[in-house]
């Protein structure tokens, strides 16, 4: 950028509105270099200009030719606006978090007259209780069995609940009181999710002193089956409360530790919830190399609890960038004070000490993994005889059962390993039965011209399950669409005898396979490819199958709409008795014409 241009920016910097936003960088193309937050974007964007700039920021600002902002109403507004943004462009000069996925909770029905506990991922938009988040699947599960053990508050879907005309296992091994058939009254059944909200909420010595209780009448009265339940599930519960690390916690706390080294960096977060250690989470998030403790843990706090509701109280091994901004916009979108703290002492200091020490061990182990990836990575290159090591690597399979609802997957592995944000099915259609060929020669045409259309980075590598068959037609339609420069076309075929890791590998334009040594890094790395894209395409054909086979014949028949098809099933008494009727009774049915019943006659019996 010219001095001239950088005088110019600086006076239109000079000129932005003091008031709360997200601003955008941009290069001379128009790519976002970096998008950030302000509480007062002219005092923060003028920061770049007026302050001295460390190697990292002097790089970006000379390559900066526009700055473009959006106002918003609040702080908090902006800081999810920037995580949307960053999201959607992904700046190379952002600190890039690369976790989409929605953390689950334990949700509880509170507004049914017997209300469910279960497993629960997602917006939480449903009325009743949410408890969480839990760090993984694994940890909600866990708890489930745990509280199912305690308290037996019923679990099972609500359709199933209300099918049941007398008690199920979960009953008989007294995991649930059956309340689907009234075994229990809404009183008593109301104590155990009493005693379960107590329990998930920290007040785990006010569930204790009611047991004790009871226990004791019961023995007064010498119900002494009942009062050793009542013994057992106290003795379950002092036993959870002695291996519980963080007793003296009776709030909601997030720990979050950040650990940096070999260029990459990790932050480790632990979830408490009411003094309950949910369990922790490793983050490695994207960001130059030289990008400070502090810029690197704003950026992961910004774009974390844009997405996940914050606790009241999160601690901190370090201060972050914007600390003040980011704890206002995080009370503001919670809609109470949420306080960061990284000054600690005492206990505190020791539980962000153990999170730091979880990241530092994490870090070691994903720097560890990264140097044999990178291994696996040269060792391809070489085997291909390419000129450096690929850095973006692509695998399509086909899955269909004799060719009904055929699906085709893409998966894409890049310098980091899977980008599994980037994988995609295409569901085929208008190909010929168990025709692989025409399957990959559509699904592959699909992906280029996403990539044509700058959707996707083309690949180094492009891998097909399959033999020189395959590779043949996929090379036809590269070839039709504009063959992308540098790419590598290699099928991979199972050999004669067919043992996994005993593969050919067909490279396009060659005369024999060649083979990846078994046991060899290379050859691991193939196969974990393959098997990534078989699992992806194997799971949604048997999804799309699944799908097709419960949907009703009469939701495909023209003209017949929910109305009718609730008439039909009504008048025959389901699909079964449907099917055996003739024309004439079909017709008979209010609302359907004499053309029309034969239409759905014609539909129920193809063969005819």
């Amino acid at each position: 950028m010219s001095q001239n241009h950088h005088n110019e920016l600086r006076a239109r910097v000079a000129n932005l509105p003091q008031q709360p936003g997200v601003y955008r960088m941009l290069d001379a193309q128009g790519v976002n270099l970096y998008i950030g937050k302000a509480r007062d974007l002219r005092r923060r964007v003028s920061s770049y200009f007026t302050r001295s700039l460390n190697a990292r920021l002097q790089q970006m600002i000379a390559k900066v030719v526009e700055i473009e902002i959006t106002l918003t109403r609040s702080d908090s507004e902006a800081l999810l606006l920037e995580n949307e943004l960053i999201k959607t462009h992904r700046p190379r000069f952002n600190v890039l978090l690369r976790d989409d996925k929605s953390y689950p909770y334990l949700y509880l029905s509170t507004h049914d007259v017997f209300p469910r506990l279960a497993f629960y991922r997602g917006k939480r938009r449903a009325a009743g209780r949410y408890f969480g988040p839990y760090p993984s699947s694994a940890a909600v599960r866990e708890t489930l069995q745990l509280l199912q053990k305690l308290f037996p508050v019923r679990q099972c879907r609500d359709h199933f609940y209300r099918q049941r005309t007398r008690p199920c296992l979960q009953y008989q091994i007294k995991r649930c009181t059956a309340p689907c058939v009234g075994l229990i009254d809404p009183p008593a059944y109301a104590e155990d999710v009493q005693r379960t909200i107590q329990f998930l909420t920290g007040r785990t010595d006010e569930v204790i002193s009611g047991l004790s209780a009871q226990m004791e009448q019961a023995a007064a009265v010498l119900e002494y089956e009942q009062a050793a339940v009542f013994r057992d599930r106290i003795a379950t519960l002092r036993r959870i409360q002695h291996q519980q690390s963080f007793t003296n916690v009776r709030t909601d706390v997030d720990l979050v530790a950040i650990a940096q080294a070999g260029g990459q960096s990790c932050v480790q977060v632990f979830f408490i919830r009411a003094g309950r250690n949910l369990g922790n989470r490793a983050f490695f998030p994207d960001a130059p190399a030289d990008a400070s403790a502090a810029m690197i843990l704003g950026g992961f706090l910004a774009q974390f609890y844009a997405q996940h509701p914050p606790p009241p109280e999160i601690l901190l091994s370090t201060e972050p960038e914007d600390g003040e901004f980011l704890s206002a916009a995080l009370s503001q979108q919670a809609g109470r004070k949420v306080m960061l703290s990284d000054r600690l002492r005492g206990e505190r200091a020791q539980w962000i000490a153990l999170a730091h020490t979880n990241a530092e061990s994490a870090l070691r182990a994903r720097l560890a993994q990264r140097a044999n990836y990178a291994q696996q990575l040269a060792a391809l290159g070489e085997l291909l005889m390419l000129e450096k090591p690929p850095q973006r690597i692509e695998c399509f399979d086909v899955s269909h059962t004799q060719g009904e609802r055929a699906v085709a997957s893409c998966v894409v592995f890049d310098h980091h390993g899977a980008c599994q944000s980037e994988f995609r099915r295409f569901n085929l259609d208008d190909i010929p039965a168990g025709d692989d060929y025409a399957a990959l020669e559509q699904a592959v045409r699909r992906r280029y011209q996403r990539i044509e259309n700058g959707e996707f980075a083309a690949p180094d590598v492009l891998l097909i399950d399959g033999g020189r068959g395959q590779i043949n037609r996929v090379a036809q339609v590269l070839t039709a669409q504009g063959w992308p420069a540098g790419l590598a076309l290699v099928g991979i075929a199972k050999g004669k005898e067919r043992i996994a890791g005993a593969e050919q590998l067909w490279c396009w334009g060659a005369d024999a396979p060649i083979h990846a040594p078994q046991h060899t890094p290379v050859n691991h790395l193939l196969q974990q490819i393959r098997d990534a894209a078989h699992r992806l395409a194997l799971t949604g054909h048997r999804r799309r199958r699944n799908q097709a086979r419960q949907t009703s014949v009469l939701e495909t028949i023209p003209g017949i709409g929910a109305a009718r098809r609730r008439k039909l099933l009504t008048a025959f008494g389901g699909l079964q008795e449907l099917k055996r009727a003739s024309v004439e009774d079909i017709a008979r049915v209010d609302g359907i014409s004499k053309p029309l019943a034969q239409t759905i006659y014609q539909a129920l019996h193809p063969g005819h």
